[in-house]
């Protein structure tokens, strides 16, 4: 499902809210999101990308930038928490949604709850993932666990840009913690990331539960962070609401298992769930492959190949953002990413392997190919993905090729190309032209 396009929402003082509508659905659902988002940055992450693709998949999905975070305006401090939780309905106004079921995450979950205990007659249904009572410790449920947690979050954010508050709610992320670090930076400023925070730690939600009386699910995992024993009050004071209470230890809902969190949101608000929902849909995919890369990580040694590979990794993401290429996984010493057009595509490979040679001296060939791709929740499968591996396999140090496909999708972008010939591909039966993308191809967005 292709990334939507962000625009604005007006508050009454005149503010912006930055704003996205994903998908074609029967109901229209409202994420508000944590502390932190970037609409655009965010779906750059395979997993945040996935999570926004289900949750799309069975409604109309609504996503926007809190004041002061992401694409939205900035402000020199968090608006009342009173006029904060408004921004929900503000958004759903320039959207034209009567109605909608709203899910929010972390700091989300505070203002989801007082909007629909405010507002009921505009909410289908609330689920709260992560949910917290803030509040002092002396009267917290959880007591020293949630001092704990409060206080090594709070630590985290005096290093924000660093990764390390990302990686205490989302400890199984694949990514480095200088990516982490990016997503911090272009999401707040360490000045809004910490008065946000601090705001959320102390607001206690105890007084409002009681007026929730839309359905609502609560959904928490085990041994994340934040203890379960706040999540498990917030579920008992919220009357008939449902708490489920998941294994692991990621805060946020599209690391681990991912596929049992969306199935437990999908009924709960349609009452349908649909395990491993696929989507498909004509795509680009390219496969990228680091050149003997065995052979060289013994010449190195283990401990320099490690940080060769690493900032091989990070040269590869910075590129996939550039072009707006969606990663799905590392494929042993190389990435799968996925492209909306074949041109971007094309020119993202060439960059990546001019940004690999240039600041590592390593060599890397990429295969291209376009096809009907099936879309799982965290992996791509289909005829194309095997294609795209084989024209990847054929390719030399340094050579982008592709496949007659994508060579035709192309013509007229002044991107050149030199025929290769007909190869037989591994596995397939047919015959496929390959061409192979010249070294002077246009590499400009």
């Amino acid at each position: 499902m292709d990334r939507a396009r962000s625009r604005y929402a007006r508050t009454a003082d005149g503010d912006s809210i930055a704003y996205q509508v994903v998908g074609d659905g029967p109901i229209d659902v409202v994420y508000v999101p944590g502390f932190i988002s970037h609409l655009d940055e965010f779906w750059h992450d395979p997993g945040i990308a996935s999570f926004y693709n289900r949750l799309a998949s069975f409604s109309r999905l609504i996503l926007f930038d809190k004041r002061g975070t992401g694409l939205s305006d900035p402000i020199v401090s968090p608006q009342p928490f009173e006029e904060r939780f408004k921004d929900v309905g503000v958004v759903m106004d320039a959207v034209g949604s009567r109605r909608a079921a709203l899910v929010g995450l972390s700091e989300g979950c505070a203002l989801s709850t007082v909007f629909a205990a405010t507002y009921p007659e505009r909410v289908q249904a609330l689920v709260l993932c992560g949910a917290i009572l803030g509040g002092p410790a002396e009267r917290h449920p959880a007591g020293s666990r949630w001092t704990d947690a409060a206080g090594s979050f709070l630590d985290a954010i005096d290093f924000w840009g660093e990764g390390k508050a990302l990686r205490l709610v989302a400890p199984s992320s694949p990514s480095s913690d200088a990516e982490l670090g990016a997503l911090e930076r272009v999401s707040a400023s360490p000045r809004m990331a910490r008065e946000i925070v601090e705001m959320w730690f102390e607001i206690d939600l105890r007084s409002v539960l009681s007026s929730v009386t839309v359905p609502t699910l609560v959904i928490h995992r085990s041994t994340e962070i934040f203890p379960i024993a706040a999540a498990r009050m917030v579920a008992d004071l919220i009357p008939d609401a449902r708490f489920v209470e998941l294994s692991g230890s990621d805060h946020v809902p599209w690391l681990g298992n991912t596929d049992q969190y969306l199935g437990e949101i999908q009924e709960f608000i349609t009452g349908v769930r649909e395990h491993g929902q696929t989507a498909r849909r004509l795509a680009t995919l390219m496969f990228t492959d680091l050149v003997d890369s065995t052979g060289r990580a013994s010449r190195h040694g283990d401990k320099a190949w490690r940080q060769v590979m690493a900032r091989h990794d990070e040269l590869i993401r910075e590129q996939l953002r550039r072009f707006d290429g969606v990663e799905i996984k590392q494929t042993g010493d190389g990435f799968l990413a996925t492209f909306d057009g074949p041109a971007r595509a094309i020119r993202c490979a060439r960059a990546v392997v001019d940004a690999v040679r240039r600041e590592i001296g390593e060599r890397v060939r990429v295969g291209l190919h376009t096809g009907e791709v099936e879309f799982l929740a965290s992996d791509v499968r289909g005829l194309a993905v095997h294609v795209a591996a084989r024209v990847s396999e054929l390719a030399g140090p340094g050579e982008v090729l592709v496949s007659s496909t994508v060579k035709e999708l192309v013509l007229g972008s002044g991107i050149r190309f030199d025929n290769r010939g007909t190869q037989r591909i591994r596995g397939l039966d047919d015959e496929w032209r390959i061409y192979a993308v010249v070294d002077d191809a246009d590499q400009s967005n």
